[in-house]
């Protein structure tokens, strides 16, 4: 079992890794360096945890009392593309070799081979290939039977020799990367009980967009598990930005699906049903300046998600409409939510009481603006978004229901 660098009183730290920060302009990367620092600092105190944080420009050192509470915490945070537990020392040859003995000693057993990936940056009196020559030999004395294989090794040592310290780890746990939370703007995403749309704003959330949330309840037509579902992907993606509540608006819209069950001819209900969906959407993020709506369409899956369908439903609205599971596959889709937490095997009942046994897949634009005008539909949202409820989660914990905005 991996062991801790920090235990047993060794000074030492978690190491954050930023990668596509890298690529921006100064300016740029100046600003999503300080969101991505708040936000580690948001998730840090939201959980009660006192902690050091040292920005050393190419890396984020995090100490704790409580090491062991950092990594699992630390790696939901989007910008971060790896964790590694580290040993701080100084940057001389001594002090980074004694630190490779150290974690050599607690992990690495005999018969095994092992490799040092040595760096350095700004630090004088020797080369990279020195320290690893040296680090390594320090290595093969604390762990007698070990071999060096710098191709294929079983366990590695990393060092890094910087201006700031040294710093040694043998580990890196993946973060989800993308770019910091909150530097992209805002969205308003259409959050359902099922597969895709979690899936759609957890990677819009990735790419660093600020994500609110829109259910639109149908009412006595939803399976008796939808609401529960809804609340429980809510809860889920909230573990993705630690220390920052993600708020959840629902539209109690069963006058809207009464309408089309009593009114509306059977096979158009559900292009009617995702064109109601859009108009809103739009109306709610207008008021709140979001810049689009998000949606888990996913190209061909079901009868609405045909490109004929597609250009429909969206000629709807004037509002941008992000679709980025628009390509995927479903198996591709399904290993993202099992990833982030939204998947579930035995999800009950989350059926939809609308849907016609045979759905149209190719319906005409003028026909259904026709027949949309005569449900008086857009009519409709007004009343509907003055009955909204607040949902609000933190940390993955729901907070108290609101009536209201």
């Amino acid at each position: 079992m991996y062991e801790h660098p920090m235990e047993n009183g060794k000074s030492g730290a978690v190491m954050i890794r930023f990668g596509e920060l890298f690529l921006k302009s100064e300016p740029v990367r100046r600003q999503f360096m300080k969101v991505l620092i708040s936000n580690i600092r948001s998730a840090l105190t939201s959980h009660g945890i006192e902690y050091t944080l040292t920005d050393n420009r190419s890396r984020i050192l995090v100490s704790s009392e409580t090491p062991e509470v950092l990594v699992p915490l630390l790696s939901h945070i989007f910008g971060v593309v790896d964790i590694a537990p580290a040993l701080l020392t100084d940057s001389t040859l001594p002090g980074l070799c004694n630190a490779a003995g150290e974690l050599a000693r607690r992990n690495l057993k005999p018969g095994m081979s092992f490799a040092i990936r040595a760096r350095r940056d700004q630090v004088p009196g020797f080369t990279s290939q020195e320290l690893g020559a040296q680090a390594g030999g320090v290595v093969l004395d604390a762990v007698p039977g070990v071999r060096v294989d710098l191709t294929h090794p079983d366990y590695e040592i990393y060092l890094e020799a910087r201006k700031e310290g040294g710093i040694a780890y043998d580990i890196r746990i993946p973060g989800p990367g993308g770019l910091p939370y909150g530097t992209q703007g805002s969205v308003l995403s259409l959050l359902s009980a099922g597969i895709d749309s979690p899936v759609a704003s957890w990677m819009m959330m990735k790419r660093g967009v600020k994500v609110s949330f829109l259910y639109i309840d149908t009412g006595r037509w939803a399976g008796s598990d939808c609401y529960n579902n809804v609340i429980r992907n809510l809860s889920a993606l909230s573990l993705w930005v630690p220390g920052i509540q993600l708020t959840l608006h629902i539209v109690h819209a069963q006058l809207f699906y009464d309408t089309l069950m009593n009114d509306c001819e059977p096979r158009y209900r559900c292009v009617l049903c995702k064109r109601g969906m859009l108009m809103i959407a739009e109306e709610y993020a207008a008021e709140r300046k979001h810049q689009a709506v998000v949606t888990g369409d996913n190209l061909g899956q079901v009868a609405t998600q045909t490109l004929q369908n597609i250009v429909t439903i969206s000629s709807a609205t004037e509002i941008p409409i992000l679709r980025p599971l628009i390509g995927y596959d479903k198996e591709d889709i399904i290993t993202l939510a099992r990833k982030i937490g939204t998947f579930s095997n035995e999800p009950g009942n989350t059926s939809c009481g609308v849907v016609p046994p045979k759905p149209a897949t190719a319906a005409d634009s003028a026909l259904i603006k026709e027949l949309e005008e005569k449900l008086r539909i857009r009519s409709m949202i007004p009343s509907l978004l003055d009955t909204m409820e607040r949902i609000t989660v933190l940390n993955g914990e729901i907070m108290p229901l609101h009536s209201g905005f």
